[in-house]
This record gives structure tokens, C-alpha cells and sequence, in this order.
């Protein structure tokens, strides 16, 4: 049996992966609890302001849910009437999502709440440590994304949805290539 303590299981990384994770849902819910939404809902308003037209698939591949929670949460939106659902124009199988304008508005309504518990979230770090903390763990995704049940495959729901939007591509990195973090 191994000689671990409770202090060594306090300091062993996934503990403190899946404690921040849990401080961090918790700071969202704080600032976004009286309009009802998830951390996960939140994510997929967000996606669909971003790429309306998508399908649960690419939603599910985009944000790293599996398939089953992103239909039970897409399911949950819709009955909120902030997501619609429709027949696919190239593929009558593909069911295609964009935000309602209820959904629109929800995510108006969301996005100072959102910015406040980011802003709370990162506060724990003087600006030069946000910046390398994102960095930190943007790494350690990168790293082990493709270890997980659902790897995030931004890369290739984004190269699909280029290829089949006449839309620009609406990229939020700076000019140097990289995404801003320390805002």
C-alpha cells in the first residue's frame, strides 16, 4: 500500500485540475445564477453565435462534450427556446442549430456576468501570471487532448465548417496568431 498522505493526494495535479474546475464553475454560477444557465450551456450559446448552421456533432467536437450530454443540453435549449433546430439544406439527415433570438438576448444578457467571473477567476494572478497560467494550461490540453474520452477537435469541426460556410472566418486571435488570454 502506498505511503500517500491526504496532503499528497491535495497536491497531486487532477486533484488540483478537478478543484479549480469545480472553483471555476462555481464563480460562473455566482454571476450568471439568476439567468439559469450552465457553464456548458453557456458554451454551446456561444458556439452557435459564432457558427449558426452547425450540427450537434460538430458542437459536441468544438467544445469536447460527448455526443449523449451535448443532446441532453442542445434538448434543454431548444425547450428554453434559445436554440433552433432545423432540416439541413445539403443533408435532410443533418439537423442544423442556430440561436433563436431569445438565445441572442441570453447571451447579451450573459456576457457581463461571464466577464465578471473570468475577471474573478483570474484574480488570483498578477497579469504577467495570468498570462502563463492560460498558457500553462492551453499546453497541458494541447498535450493530452488526444488521451481523452472526447478530444476537443476544434481544428477539424473549424476545417469542416470552413469548408462548408460562405461565412469569414471570425478568429479572435491578435495579430500575432495567438489567442489573448490576459484580458
Amino acid at each position: 500500500m502506498p505511503n500517500d498522505t491526504l496532503e499528497d493526494l491535495y497536491f497531486r495535479p487532477g486533484f488540483m485540475i478537478r478543484r479549480a474546475h469545480q472553483i471555476a464553475v462555481s464563480l460562473f454560477l455566482e454571476e450568471t445564477g439568476e439567468l439559469g444557465i450552465t457553464t456548458t450551456q453557456y458554451g454551446i450559446l456561444l458556439l452557435l453565435r459564432e457558427r449558426p448552421g452547425i450540427d450537434q456533432i460538430s458542437v459536441a467536437k468544438l467544445l469536447g462534450l460527448d455526443r449523449s450530454t451535448t443532446g441532453m443540453v442542445l434538448t434543454k435549449l431548444e425547450e428554453a427556446g434559445f436554440v433552433g433546430r432545423t432540416v439541413g439544406a445539403h443533408d435532410r439527415r443533418r439537423r442544423t442549430l442556430a440561436l433563436t433570438r431569445a438565445g441572442e438576448k441570453m447571451l447579451e444578457s450573459l456576457s457581463e456576468p461571464a466577464r465578471r467571473a473570468r475577471a474573478r477567476l483570474l484574480s488570483a494572478f498578477e497579469p504577467h501570471e495570468r498570462t502563463q497560467f492560460l498558457d500553462l494550461l492551453a499546453k497541458f490540453t494541447r498535450t493530452f487532448n488526444d488521451s481523452t474520452r472526447v478530444p476537443l477537435e476544434a481544428h477539424r469541426a473549424k476545417e469542416r465548417w470552413d469548408s462548408e460556410s460562405p461565412q469569414p472566418n471570425r478568429s479572435r486571435n491578435g495579430a500575432n496568431g495567438k489567442a489573448s488570454y490576459a484580458k
